[in-house]
């Protein structure tokens, strides 16, 4: 059986979990990473629940070590299929007030990571020259925003390394894309954290999760002459 390995996945009601069930729904052995191991095995139980193969295991995404571990338990289960990145807190922050550690720690969640898990990725697909990288965007990935210079920083940084990753291994018949999320995702966290703000926006000013992974569905499917590197998406209440 093929794999899918998808880190950055918190509650199951998220935009991992969601990610993780609907792998699972195509006949794939998710491997469910992230830092919460109650959270993880929640989505396996929902996986496992509808008849599907999961398998949780905690990954620090900024350790090398780890990251190993966590590709190599996944081709033990079977070849690495598709790999998704969907790491990356919002991390705020005035420039004049923030301090160099800070800065380093969101480069290296959203950024560093993402070439550890990449790197990985690309090893583990070369061999059948096939498979499929997604890396989660956000509106920072594409212009810089007052108050955000951190995480504007490294998500641009990560898509152009997606970018480049992409243009480096796609003869090698390895898909990679980037998916840019514009806007407030309705899901677990936004409902608890950012409650008033949700609450202001409505269902229609959220992005629908389950719409979200129809992206990164879309890009799994193409065929090798049609690949998109990147979509994105928003509402249609959105002012972009």
């Amino acid at each position: 059986m093929d794999t899918a390995i998808i880190i950055g996945v918190g509650p199951e009601n998220g935009l991992g979990g969601a990610l993780c069930k609907r792998f699972a729904s195509l006949g794939r052995h998710v491997v469910v990473a992230g830092r919460t191991q109650s959270k993880l095995e929640n989505v396996v139980s929902a996986i496992e629940t509808n008849g599907g193969m999961a398998t949780a295991l905690v990954t620090d995404c900024t350790d090398e070590s780890q990251i190993n571990k966590l590709f190599n338990t996944a081709n033990e289960i079977g070849s690495v299929n598709v790999a998704i990145y969907n790491v990356g807190n919002n991390f705020p922050g005035r420039i004049i007030d923030m301090e160099a550690d800070y800065f380093e720690k969101a480069w290296q969640s959203c950024c560093f990571g993402g070439f550890l898990f990449g790197r990985e990725a690309i090893r583990h697909m070369q061999t059948n020259r096939a498979g499929t990288i997604l890396y989660t965007g956000a509106s920072a990935s594409l212009r810089g925003r007052a108050g955000f210079s951190a995480f504007n920083a490294s998500k641009a940084a990560l898509r152009t390394l997606a970018q480049a990753m992409a243009k480096e291994v796609g003869q090698e018949g390895i898909h990679v894309g980037h998916v840019v999320i514009d806007g407030l995702i309705n899901g677990e966290k936004a409902n608890i954290n950012f409650s008033d703000y949700a609450d202001k926006l409505g269902e229609e000013g959220m992005i629908n999760i389950e719409s979200i992974v129809d992206a990164y569905e879309f890009l799994y499917q193409q065929p090798k002459t049609g690949w998109t590197f990147e979509v994105d998406l928003r509402t249609a209440l959105e002012d972009w």
